[in-house]
């Protein structure tokens, strides 16, 4: 039974394998470190900058910028500042952010379940590839 994907192109259709494809440029943004990870802190709803920058240890505030930057130009986010003194600026995610972090969630409940398996996996080829090479 052949598993690979269909090549799509003889048909006028996208194959996210080739480097100049969409989908693939699509898929590269959403598999990002931070894309995801910020995404996922905006599931449950609006949050500012500093609330993103405390829940998402390690990243930097020139990272966590570029990244919503990115993430508002791809129309997964939205930025919405009120006219207040200091200026307050919320992020969220729009309609299309909200369908992409369903398939995020659906991928950390699964990283979630499964981690200690691929942990045990890890181990185990670590401890393979340590040993000296055996003569057949």
């Amino acid at each position: 039974m052949d598993t690979t994907f269909p090549d799509l192109r003889r048909y006028g259709g996208a194959d996210a394998f080739l480097r100049a494809c969409k989908p693939r440029a699509i898929l590269d943004m959403l598999t990002g470190k931070w894309s995801t990870l910020v995404m996922g802190a905006l599931l449950d709803g609006p949050r500012r900058f500093n609330e993103l920058r405390r829940i998402l240890d390690g990243i930097t505030q020139k990272m966590l910028s570029q990244t919503l930057r990115a993430l508002e130009r791809d129309g997964l986010v939205r930025r919405t500042v009120y006219p207040t003194i200091p200026p307050r600026v919320d992020y969220e995610l729009t309609e299309l952010g909200r369908s992409a972090g369903g398939l995020l969630a659906a991928i950390a409940e699964w990283s979630a379940e499964h981690a200690d398996e691929v942990f045990a996996a890890r181990r185990a080829y670590d401890e393979r590839a340590a040993e000296p090479v055996q003569p057949i």
